[in-house]
């Protein structure tokens, strides 16, 4: 059977957009903090099947959300490249920064099976899915898994990791080309465990130049989604290239996805003209606007529904729910679009 995500992947219109939240599956559930307490650290929740497997299910049965994303993280591919990767609460990601010269020591060859648990996550989500909830599996872009690794955490303008381009192109080719292919690996078995989607998501793709967002954005992407079909994988696959600006309009064009996640800085109306027809766009109510309830967010909801109606669209944050939204703020999301 098709469920409602797939069929606006297809390119449908549907009458009532198909919904998730990134980040749906996390701290504003008290259920999602008790699984956690379970875990040593946040690397073994995502690497031991059955909690992951059941925080990627629990906004499935308290708010019947159209599809399951895994629940994982981005930064699983380089402890599966060989790198040590840490998260301090209060902090985040800590990494150990990446050398130019150490490029060429990365674990390429077995990179995915490394972090292969995951597959198991897939396997188990799958398996107590119903037909109409698509499940949806997911990595980091190239460009900001590349970031972490080079900056060895988040930063605000990522003038390291651009430095680290400029100065060093052939290291930060031979590094995105590491990443892309054991992203691509780790795509695959993904999709070979039962996902039925694919996410990329490049979250650090603001601030570049047209030509940077080139060599650090598409090129790596279209390596990835290149190797993934390869291998026989047909899932529909989304990019998310947050805050891109009018870089959005050439990743749309240039690589081969069937559906753009939105941020909240962009009208997807004004978007839609500059893609292909039939593209699903997705998004992009302000997740600020979930986080205050009340009439304001319905209003966001009304205007994020009327500007997406003129094609395919998945209801969606323009970026991810945060620990302090309201249980109740998200069901009346949901009941108001599936209301009108």
């Amino acid at each position: 059977m098709t469920t409602p995500i797939l069929k606006a992947l297809q390119g449908q219109t549907l009458k009532t957009s198909p919904i998730w939240f990134m980040r749906q599956a996390g701290r504003h559930l008290p259920e999602y903090l008790e699984t956690r307490a379970k875990a040593k650290d946040f690397i073994d929740f995502c690497f031991t099947p059955d909690l992951a497997s059941e925080a990627t299910l629990q906004p499935i049965r308290r708010y019947k959300m159209d599809a399951a994303i895994l629940f994982a993280d981005i930064l699983l591919i380089p402890i599966g490249l060989g790198r040590s990767v840490t998260f301090e609460k209060g902090i985040g990601p800590i990494l150990e920064p990446i050398q130019p010269e150490e490029v060429k020591a990365l674990t390429i060859d077995g990179a995915a099976d490394r972090i292969s648990n995951v597959y198991e996550t897939v396997r188990r989500v799958r398996a107590q899915l119903d037909d109409e909830t698509t499940l949806i599996g997911f990595a980091g872009g190239c460009w900001t898994v590349a970031t972490y690794m080079i900056e060895g955490r988040g930063s605000p303008n990522k003038e390291v990791a651009k430095r680290f381009a400029y100065e060093h192109p052939k290291e930060m080719q031979g590094l995105l080309e590491a990443i892309a292919i054991s992203t691509a690996d780790y795509l695959i078995g993904q999709a070979k465990a039962g996902a039925q989607v694919l996410k990329i998501f490049e979250s650090w793709a603001q601030g570049l130049s047209p030509a940077q967002f080139d060599t650090l954005v598409i090129k790596p992407t279209h390596m990835i989604i290149e190797r993934v079909r390869a291998a026989g994988i047909t899932v529909p696959i989304m990019g998310f290239p947050r805050a891109a600006g009018l870089n959005m309009i050439s990743f749309a064009h240039e690589l081969d996805i069937q559906a753009m996640a939105v941020g909240t800085d962009i009208s997807i109306a004004q978007l839609r003209p500059h893609v292909r027809q039939g593209l699903c766009l997705q998004g992009n109510l302000d997740p600020l606007l979930l986080r205050m309830g009340g009439q304001a967010m319905l209003d966001g909801v009304d205007r994020v529904l009327d500007d997406a109606a003129g094609g395919p669209h998945i209801f969606n944050l323009g970026h991810g729910v945060t620990p302090d939204v309201k249980i109740e703020s998200v069901h009346a999301v949901i009941n108001r679009i599936r209301e009108r």
